[in-house]
């Protein structure tokens, strides 16, 4: 029987300084079973996941290199993948990728490809890689169901997410997105995207109090938890990682 994680995502640097996500993974190692490092999220140059989850691996912990689509075709693919296993991080999350601040995508790879050409590469000494994929709370494409893991987007609503839950049937790990609302504005923000609902009172209690985004979260965790319905938990504490940790450090 596989236990529950939490695996806490990093904000990864725009600046070559890695002290703030060192900081990062110190404050929620107490807390993680592991760490997700974006790829050029929300459409920004951001030091290479790979090497962030290098990172995490010195300082003892598990880190999961998130690579998306849009920004390498299969050559620059095939580097990351090299070295990812010269650094020995041997776990992978493959996603689409937001549309980019500037330029353009590129057009040569998708998820399921990369997941294939992944499968398909070995090195000498070196652990086959593990990969996982995202999905919405919709039916899961049999292809990503035969990956290691599956990320499932973010939801505020538990009644939802355990709905999808029993609506599919996989025998890999899943683990459910939950994000932290850190402000207001990030509520009213979240919002307005179509694929997310967030509750009115949700966004009226984090206008009241800045600290209801982290009980929130913090509640949901436990509760998805406590469901028996996932293999844990994906996190995003966005800026409020101290605070997340050190609820969490005393309830999980």
């Amino acid at each position: 029987m596989r236990g529950f994680e939490l695996i806490c995502e990093v904000e990864p640097p725009t600046r070559p300084d890695l002290k703030r996500v060192r900081h990062q993974i110190g404050v929620m190692s107490p807390i993680a079973d592991g760490f997700l490092i974006p790829d050029n999220h929300i459409g920004r140059a951001t030091v290479s996941s790979v090497a962030v989850a290098n990172e995490v691996q010195l300082m003892g912990a598990r880190g999961i290199a998130c690579l998306n689509s849009r920004d390498r075709n299969l050559l620059g693919f095939r580097r990351d993948l090299l070295t990812a296993a010269a650094y020995g991080v041997e776990q992978f999350l493959f996603v689409h990728g937001d549309d980019p601040a500037e330029g353009a995508r590129t057009s040569q790879l998708t998820v399921r490809r990369m997941i294939e050409q992944a499968r398909e590469t070995s090195y000498p000494g070196c652990n086959p890689f593990q990969v996982g994929a995202a999905t919405r709370l919709a039916k899961v494409p049999s292809w990503k169901a035969e990956a290691d893991f599956l990320y499932v987007q973010v939801s505020y609503d538990l009644d939802e997410l355990l709905r999808w839950r029993e609506s599919v049937e996989l025998d890999i790990p899943v683990y459910a997105g939950v994000m932290v609302l850190a402000s207001a504005k990030m509520a009213h923000n979240l919002a307005a995207l179509p694929q997310l609902t967030i509750p009115d009172e949700l966004i009226e209690a984090v206008e009241r109090d800045r600290d209801a985004g982290v009980d929130h979260a913090c509640e949901q965790i436990l509760k998805i938890r406590d469901s028996g319905a996932f293999d844990g938990v994906h996190l995003i504490p966005v800026s409020r990682y101290r605070q997340v940790a050190a609820r969490l450090e005393r309830e999980l």
